[in-house]
This record gives structure tokens, sequence and C-alpha cells, in this order.
């Protein structure tokens, strides 16, 4: 009797065990339900099959996130010691980065879990990996099920529940549990935004008139003559990267360069950053508008970039962990997508490690307009990055120097719809006044800006080119990463350190009467809910830079330089 009892026990705790794996399971740092299905505003259609294939990047932790905070610190301090002295790949790991155990554990984990690994380094901090539904579900304690989306005519899918592992540490996030969000280029059309406004593509206004490409368009070696003017500095050696979901046909870079008789001279090379094809072919529906604005207005900023790497990847911790450890490390990054995230912190781990290896990544701010709960504001609205605007340019001359510009009608800005806190650098005292009405407790954006008007030429999809129907921040992003490859040229020739994030030097600059020297201030001009004003405001942010005068700004003036150090970040 006493037997039957005694193995009755043992039978039902074995029952409650298989019915709660999780019970005593490590959760992961970051949230991967959406809001929709938690909340129940969506009924799930079903589960998904089984044996389809997921592809995922299991993230892990910093390992001092405390330590890391201290570090930038006294590292974008002017007064401090450490004063942009940057970390290399591996030192970063080193210090910050997870332990070659922990990250040992997590290859183990995922293959007894019935994972492939398929990528990742621990330098990134990923485990890139293949798995059936099936595997994804007991791996991670979850159910994936679909739904009817709210906004799209489409279908997504979910995991019910948080994930959990049984791993003895927790990780930072699982990316590629759920498709709510889909990547999407942040260049605009003229005939979509007149359909979306209801009007007609010829009232949209405006076009180029002073631009020297084909009728009257700008390009973006129009965009190097506005906003630096010079000759002199061209990028040599800086290596620069671009963000994107989706690869590109190159051929329509050449007939770009070939229809305006420019030639380019800068090796450009595109990098899968977890085997996502890195082509983009108009006869089998992709479409390479986006990414090759992208080149053609960072490669006319800098002519002479020793490297353009455009990284390719189908989850966001893919690309950017490439991004941070690629060789050459790229330092200045352009992104002109946008998403929503189930989690707004997804990628802040790999954001403050490119502030500090001395990485700039600037991220179009959106072209709908004022930031809300429905439009897409992040990553722009993200306190670590370079949040660019939209403004309307009028050049003095084809090919001439910048004469005035106003805000544009649609640039993305406003106030933190994800409420990410204000950063150090937005509260310092002259930035939030009653005249820009920004937020002193949420991060306001944007943080510069530069031409997204309608007015550019553009050659795409290997079809015939068009003149004066694109625009968006998509085109003023790559700008600003070309741009600041200036600065960094500059800082490498008096053998300084790279300028790293941007933010915490122009913010501090530009309360002080060198301001007008150092920028454009745009003041008149409105995009929804706010109006360019003097100074910082939440349609243009600081402004479009202005020439050599910026440059001279965030070149000069610096402590002396480490020695040894070369302006370069190995």
């Amino acid at each position: 009797m006493t037997r039957r009892i005694g193995l009755f026990f043992l039978a039902a705790a074995a029952i409650l065990s298989a019915a709660t794996p999780d019970s005593h399971a490590q959760s992961v740092m970051t949230r991967h339900v959406r809001e929709v299905t938690r909340t129940a505003r969506v009924k799930s259609m079903g589960r998904l099959p089984g044996n389809r294939m997921m592809q995922l990047n299991i993230v892990l932790p910093l390992r001092d996130s405390a330590g890391l905070q201290s570090f930038l610190k006294q590292l974008y301090d002017p007064a401090s010691p450490s004063y942009r002295h940057f970390l290399t790949v591996r030192e970063f790991t080193q210090r910050f980065g997870p332990t070659q155990k922990n990250y040992d554990a997590v290859v183990s984990f995922a293959k007894k879990k019935g994972f492939t690994v398929t990528g990742g380094s621990r330098d990134g901090m990923d485990v890139q990996v293949r798995g059936s539904v099936s595997v994804v579900e007991k791996a991670f304690h979850v159910t994936m099920r679909t739904y009817q989306h709210p906004k799209e005519n489409r279908t997504f899918y979910c995991p019910d529940r948080e994930p959990t592992t049984s791993l003895p540490f927790a990780l930072w996030h699982i990316s590629g549990l759920d498709d709510y969000s889909k990547p999407h280029p942040l260049y605009v059309k003229k005939s979509d935004y007149a359909r979306a406004h209801g009007i007609r593509q010829a009232d949209v206004v405006t076009y180029a008139t002073t631009g020297s490409g084909p009728s009257a368009s700008f390009l973006g070696s129009d965009m190097r003559a506005a906003y630096y003017g010079g000759t002199a500095l061209t990028g040599a050696g800086q290596n620069l990267a671009l963000f994107e979901f989706a690869g590109t046909d190159l051929s329509d870079l050449t007939t770009y360069f070939n229809n305006i008789g420019q030639t380019n001279n800068v090796p450009v090379a595109l990098f899968s950053t977890d085997g996502t094809s890195t082509a983009c072919l108009a006869t089998s529906g992709c479409d390479d508008t986006e990414q090759t604005l992208d080149m053609t207005q960072a490669l006319g900023m800098a002519p002479g970039l020793a490297s353009l790497v455009m990284y390719v990847g189908a989850t966001d911790t893919a690309i950017i962990g490439a991004m941070t450890t690629h060789s050459p490390l790229p330092a200045t990054i352009g992104c002109s997508w946008g998403w929503t995230p189930a989690d707004p912190t997804t990628l802040d781990p790999y954001f403050e490690r490119m502030a500090a290896q001395g990485q700039t990544f600037f991220s179009a701010s959106g072209d709908s307009s004022t930031w809300s709960a429905t439009n897409e504001a992040w990553p722009a609205d993200d306190a670590n990055v370079v949040s660019v605007g939209g403004t309307d340019l009028i050049t003095a001359s084809a090919g001439g120097p910048w004469k005035s510009e106003t805000a544009w009608a649609d640039s993305g800005g406003g106030i933190s719809p994800d409420n990410i806190a204000i950063p150090s650098w937005q509260q310092l005292s002259g930035v939030i006044n009653s005249s820009n009405k920004g937020s002193t407790t949420l991060r306001n954006g944007p943080d510069v800006s530069a031409n997204a008007n309608f007015t550019f030429y553009v050659c795409a999809n290997q079809a015939a080119c068009t003149a004066n129907e694109d625009g968006g921040t998509s085109f003023a992003a790559p700008m600003w990463a070309g741009y600041i490859a200036l600065v960094n040229q500059q800082l490498a020739s008096s053998n300084h350190p790279l300028i790293g994030f941007l933010n915490p030097a122009i913010y501090a600059q530009n309360v002080t009467p060198i301001y007008t020297a150092d920028f454009h201030d745009i003041t008149s001009g409105t995009s929804g809910s706010f109006s360019a004003v003097p100074g910082y405001d939440l349609v243009t942010g600081w402004g479009s830079p202005n020439g050599i005068g910026l440059i001279h700004a965030l070149t000069t003036g610096l402590p002396s330089p480490p020695t040894g150090l070369q302006g370069v970040v190995h």
C-alpha cells in the first residue's frame, strides 16, 4: 500500500512538472508578446504548422550593463581623461560582452533542442538558428499562434506567452518570434502622397528648380555642394554602412552614375548578415528603390570613402550585430527603414556598443509627420541614435551652395510614443522650451535634418529613372552618414579619435552662441503638431549642417590625442 502511494505521488509530481515546464526556467529580459494579443484585441486563428521552419536570432545580454553606462558617461565627457578613448570590438566583448562560457552554453542549448546553428558570434552577442515551429515551441515553452492583423490585410504569428529557457542565465532577446510589424522603407513616392492626402499629384508641390540632375532634380553631389561646399574632404579612409532589410541590383547604381555623367570610385559591397539574399530584382517582385537611393546619397556626400557596405538581413539584431563587429568596422551608419519591435529596448545593447566603439547610427525620423502610437517612430525615437528629420532645400544654382531651407511638411518628429526617457543631452538648459513645445520627461526628435522633399533623381528596379518623384527622410539619413564621414576624415588627419555618438557633442555646442555657425537654423514651416522655430525644434531638430562650420566645430578645440591613437577604430 505504501509503495502504491509513493508511486502515485511520483507520477503526480511528474505530471505537474510536465504541465509547468517553465516553473523554474529563466525568463528572457525583453518582451516578445504583442500588445494586441496580450490584451486580446485580436483572437487566435489557430497555430502555426509544427513543420514550418523558422529563422531566429538568440541574443545574449550585456555582462555589465551598469558598468557600461558609467563607461559611456566618461567616454563622452570632454573633461574626462577617458574622453573618446573608444574600445575595439575585442575590448568591448572582454569588458561588457557575454563570457565564452555563456556563449558556448547557448550554442549547446540550441543544438540539444534541435536547432541548426547557422551563424552569429560571441562579439555579435548572438546565435543564429533555424528550426521547425515544434522545435521553437518546445525550446522556449511557447505556442506559436496566428492572428488576423488589426490594421493590415494579412495574418501574423506571435508566441502566446513570453519565452523561457532551461539555461542557467537569462537571455536578452529572441528575434524572429513574430511578424506583426514588417520593416518598410521610409522613402515616399509623390503619387502615393497625393493619394493619401486626396489631392492631385500635380498639386503636391514642390519640385526641384535648382538641381543639376534631369528636370533640375537634385543629385547626391548637389547635397554635398549645399551642405559641405568644399572639395578637400571626401571621406577618404572612412568606412560607411547602410542598414537594409533587402538587397539590391548594383546595375541601378551604375545606371544612376552613367546617366548623370559621374563616376563612382568607392568600392561597394553587399554583405548578408544571416544568409538573406543580397539580390533584388524587379522581375522577382523586389523593390530596391530605398537601397539604391541610400547609396547615391551617401556616395554623393562622401565620394572618396574607403568602402560602402550594405548590410542585409532578415532580423534587426542580425544586421546590427554584424555592423558592430565586421572588419573594417563602419564608423558611420545610415538606416532608412521603420518598424515597431515588441520591445523598444531590443537594440539598446547594440546601440550602446556602437557608442563605445566610436560608431554613429543615423535613423530616418519618418515621413508621416508627428510621431504617434499609430505611425512608427522607432528606431528614430531611441535615445541612442541620431534621428534625422526632413527639410525643403533651395540652392543658389545648379550644383551650387545652400540658399534657403524650410521644414518639410511630413518630417517625422515629436515626443517618443514608445515612452523612451529624455536623454541627458536634451535636458541641457535651452534645449526644450515653450517655443518648441518639447517634453521634459520623454525623448524628443529629430536631432538634425536635411533635404527630404520630392526633389531627387532616382534610379531603381532596373527601370527608367525618375526626377522629382521620390522624397522622404530616407534621403536625409544617409546624407548625414556621409557628412560625418567627412568629419571623421578631418579628425583622423589630426590624429584625433572618431566623433562617435554625435548627440552629446551637438547638443552641448548648440546651446551656445556658436550655434548658427554650425547649423542652418530652420525657423519656418510646420509638420503636424509642431513648427520649426529658432533653435531646437521637433520638426527639423537643430537643422541642417552649415558646411565647413559644423566640421570645424566638431574637429577643433579637442584635448590632445591619446598616444598611438590614429583616429580610427580597429
